[in-house]
């Protein structure tokens, strides 16, 4: 909570409001992205997710009904690394050769300011 009385010149993060930000907002975003293209949530191999935290991957994921192992994490080998979290995890995912032809992916990034995006590719 921010502290009316003082007069603070840095940037803080209030970590209990985005983390019930990402969970509510992510899952329904991706749900809409769905709903748009006519798919089930089972129909996606991969959902790359900001890897801000592992524990709004697992909520996200626990939202959708889905396995884990749908959810490729980066996060424990190179930590939250903003915006480009979403295309390094890709590039990874890629690289390991986890993707074939035709496979679609969901990419979700949320941060700062509360802002999110998601979007369906297929590969």
């Amino acid at each position: 909570m921010i502290q009316t009385d003082k007069i603070l010149a840095y940037t803080q993060m209030d970590g209990q409001e985005v983390y019930k930000f990402a969970v509510s907002y992510v899952p329904a975003s991706i749900q809409k992205v769905l709903d748009e293209a006519g798919l089930s949530p089972e129909d996606v191999k991969y959902y790359l997710l900001h890897q801000a935290n592992l524990r709004i991957i697992q909520s996200v994921a626990k939202r959708l009904k889905l396995s884990l192992d749908k959810f490729p994490i980066s996060l424990d080998h190179c930590g939250n690394v903003s915006a480009a979290s979403v295309p390094i995890l890709l590039d990874e995912v890629n690289r390991k050769g986890m993707l074939q032809k035709g496979d679609k992916i969901i990419m979700s990034g949320f941060g700062g300011g509360l802002t999110w995006g998601t979007c369906l590719l297929e590969w």
